[in-house]
């Protein structure tokens, strides 16, 4: 069973940078795709971005692609969501997701941790 488990999450002011981390485990094979969805208050999930194993292409929801980075550590155990420039719009629970194969939508994603919140002050 595919184990995901973030850290990092927290209060921080307008500007700011925030790491988010998510540890994994589990997978049963190679092929899968991991990331991050948020959901704000009141608002939809949506995804913030992901990225494919082995090829390690990333994917990012466009609005938000120069100031969100998505990166993973050598052994595939960490995934890494890199925020700058946070507003008060970035607010939000965030999950981080995996699902075998390619596809990321959240209807269909297999794997889900708890969540993790993210506190963005003006």
């Amino acid at each position: 069973q595919v184990q995901l488990v973030e850290s990092g999450g927290g209060s921080v002011q307008s500007g700011d940078s925030l790491t988010l981390s998510c540890a994994a485990s589990g997978f049963v094979q190679d092929y899968y795709r991991i990331g991050w969805f948020r959901q704000a208050p009141g608002k939809e999930r949506e995804g913030v971005c992901s990225i494919s194993s082995p090829s390690g292409k990333a994917y990012y929801t466009d609005y938000l692609q120069g100031r969100f980075a998505i990166a993973r550590n050598s052994a595939k155990t960490t995934v890494y969501l890199h925020m700058s420039s946070l507003t008060p719009d970035d607010t939000a629970t965030y999950y981080c997701a995996a699902s075998y194969g390619d596809s990321w939508d959240a209807e269909y994603t297999e794997f889900w941790s708890k969540g993790i919140s993210v506190t963005v002050s003006s």
